[in-house]
Formats: C-alpha cells, structure tokens, sequence
C-alpha cells in the first residue's frame, strides 16, 4: 500500500512561498538556536506542516517528489532566514531522495513507514563497523558532524564490514542511536545552528536489506543499464541517485542563503550608518560602501544562478541516461562537484567582502553579520568545499587517469 501525500496539489511556488514567510521567526530566534544547537521545536513543527522534509521524497511514499531544483531553492529561502536552521534543515531533510535511489522497495516500505515521516543525516565516512550475524549485522561505532540528527527519525552511516574491505551504507531508527551533547554555543565558528551532533550506535540491528554497497561516482558494470532501485520502483531518472553534484548543492544552497541574509543586514546598515570620511552621507551615498554591495549582489545573484544550473544539469544526465542509457561518468559526477563548488565560493567570498566593509561594530558577538561571516567560514573549511583538491580529480578524469578518488 503506497503513503498518502499531506497535501496533493502542493506546488514549488507554495513551498518557497511558506519558507520565506518563516524568515522573521527565523531570524528571532537566531541566538537561542545557535545556543541550542538546532532549530527550536516551533520551527520544527513549522516545517513538518508546510511539508519541508518531503520535498526529494517518492510520491509513492508520501512525498512531493520534487526536482533538486525546487529543494535547493527552499534552502536558500530557510537559509536567508538562519543559515544554521538551513544546514540543519538540508542535512536532515535531503536524504529520502538517496534512499529512494539506492535502497530496494522492501527496506523504502519499512523507513518511510505508514505516514511517510522520513528525516535523516548522513555521515557516509565508514566510522563503525558491520560485524556479520543471521539475517544481517551488528552495528557499532560513533559517528561526528551528524547535520540534522537533533529531529531525526533514522541516521544513515557508513560502517566497514568485519573480515572484508567492503563497506556498507545502512540506516538505523532513532531507538538505535544516542545522540551526544557536543554541538551549539561556543563550540564551533558558526554554523552552530546546524544540529551538527555525533551519534553513537551499540549492538544495533541491522538487517540485510538495510544495507547497500553504493556506487558514488561511477556506475558499476552491471549497474547503470539497469538502473537503480530507485529508477525501476519510481520510473523517475532523477533517482540514478549520482549523488556528488547533489550533495555538495545541498551545502551551497546554505551559503548562497547566507550571501542573501548578508546583504539583507548590510542594506539596512547602508540606510542607518554615516560615513566616516564624510558624515553628511548615508553608506547609501557613498561610493567606498555602494561599491561592495553592489558586487557582492552581483557575486549571489551569480552563485544562485550557477546552484541551480548545476541542477539542471544534474537532470538532463539523468533524462539522458532515461532516453538512450547513456552513464553518468565519473568526470560527469566530479564536474557537477566542481561547479556547484564555484557557487559556494562565489557566495562565500561575498559574505566575507560584506563583513570586511562594515568596520567593527558588526563583529560583537551576536551580530548577524558576524554569524554569516562564521556559518560561511565552516563551509569554506568543508573537506568537500576544496577547489584545489577537486580541479585535480576533474583535470585527471578528464584525461582518462585514474582520479586517486577513493579508489577511482
């Protein structure tokens, strides 16, 4: 039996209409949340009504089964509000398109459940281990920078297999797993917000069927013709689930929010602030303030366009694949990387030019402008926010050379 969808004519529009709606509740409670950890409660319960968590997720399972486009641009309009909440929000609520994509029907049928109530991190780093038993395994190790896991329902994890190389992504219930006091207030830069906690599991459960081998980047011999579990169950190519380009636009969408709160707080201070070399003139008069907002609008607008170009492309693989079965390959997967990379450094370098150029004030602790700056630096230091590192995988795809990318 298939989950009823809450809401049956929901549209893109209606969703990006409710997220901006939230910005000032939001942007209330900015400093309790960053102490927290999390978004509060009432934003949680805001974002289970206007049905946020299921934007990815199959129709079949009750979701709205929504292209990465409509995703990405709910987590920009989140992120303009808080960019913690965002992170928290995007690391949690992304993941039901992956495991529509890579796990069979039976394990989809059981995690998504009766109501379809599905919210998930992922840590995919193989932090535990898989020892074998009847039926599937036991589970056992801890796992850090969880985003999301403060309202999870289940935490995705990789976990190497005892006796073997072989690693396995499984998912476990919430009963399976503890949630560690190490996040929000002072412990990190920014992105304090983001619900970023470890999570340990003892002695889980772990059955068969919960556990996939999951081909990243570069189809498998006997993969990509037949497609995924996803592409046969829902008759969507959206879920070939090449996660790569899409997981990377689930961190810039963050950021390029928070360019857009940045410049929302730094034109307020243009129509407040007086210049110093000449205090007849609003910052909005002069040319030393016009000038830096005037390109880091430019530098959002731009991030914005290339996230969502990333998407688009993203798709035209996946209906490429549907037409004729044409792979995505791994220089398809490391480019869509390194685009969305672009993005994020775009939106990230104009966050930083807006701070340098509001002079001290916004740099007490509890200034906006202050918590944009630290929520963009955590994404700047993001294994996976690497230009350099990554223009060296894409360059030696590209002339056939093997990646050195975990194995490729």
């Amino acid at each position: 039996m298939n989950v009823t969808v809450p809401e049956p004519d929901m549209t893109p529009a209606i969703l990006w209409e409710r997220a901006i709606a939230m910005r000032r509740l939001l942007r209330d409670q900015q400093d309790e949340a960053d102490e927290r950890g999390a978004y509060s409660p009432e934003v949680h319960a805001a974002f289970l009504k206007a049905g946020f968590y299921r934007v990815t997720q199959p129709r079949m399972f009750g979701g709205y089964e929504f292209e990465l486009r409509t995703n990405y641009r709910l987590i920009v309009e989140v992120s303009r509000g808080h960019p913690g909440a965002g992170w928290c929000l995007s690391l949690g609520g992304s993941h039901a398109y992956v495991v529509g994509s890579h796990w069979p029907e039976r394990a989809q049928r059981e995690l998504f459940g009766s109501d379809g109530h599905f919210i998930a991190p992922h840590r995919p780093a193989a932090m535990g281990t898989l020892k074998p038993v009847d039926g599937g395994y036991l589970l056992n190790g801890q796992w850090n920078y969880c985003s999301g896991i403060p309202y999870a329902t289940h935490l995705l994890c990789g976990a190497t297999v005892e006796g073997s190389p072989a690693a396995r992504q499984v998912v476990v219930p919430r009963s399976a797993f503890e949630i560690v006091d190490d996040w929000g207030g002072d412990r990190t830069l920014g992105m304090r917000a983001s619900g970023s906690n470890s999570a340990v599991v003892r002695e889980a459960f772990v059955p068969e069927h919960m556990a996939v081998q999951l081909d990243w980047l570069a189809a498998r011999p006997d993969g990509m013709e037949a497609g995924t579990p996803g592409t046969r169950l829902h008759g969507n190519p959206m879920y070939l689930g090449r996660m790569m380009g899409p997981y990377h636009c689930s961190l810039v969408s963050v950021v390029v929010g928070a360019a857009w709160a940045a410049l929302d707080e730094f034109e307020t201070m243009m129509t407040r602030n007086r210049s110093l070399a000449d205090p007849n003139l609003l910052w909005a008069d002069h040319p030393d303030y016009l000038r830096p907002f005037g390109l880091a609008l430019s530098m959002t607008e731009a991030a914005e366009t290339v996230l969502y170009g990333v998407a688009d492309k993203y798709m035209d693989l996946c209906r490429r694949w549907e037409r004729d079965r044409t792979p995505i390959s791994v220089e398809d997967n490391l480019r869509l990387w390194a685009l969305a990379q672009q993005a994020g450094g775009l939106a990230r370098q104009a966050v930083e030019l807006l701070f340098q150029n509001s002079l001290s004030a916004p740099t007490k602790k509890g200034s906006r402008l202050a918590r944009y700056f630290g929520d963009v630096a955590m994404y700047g230091s993001h294994v996976s926010s690497l230009q350099n590192n990554q223009a060296t995988f894409v360059a030696r795809a590209h002339f056939g050379r093997p990646t050195g990318f975990r194995g490729l």
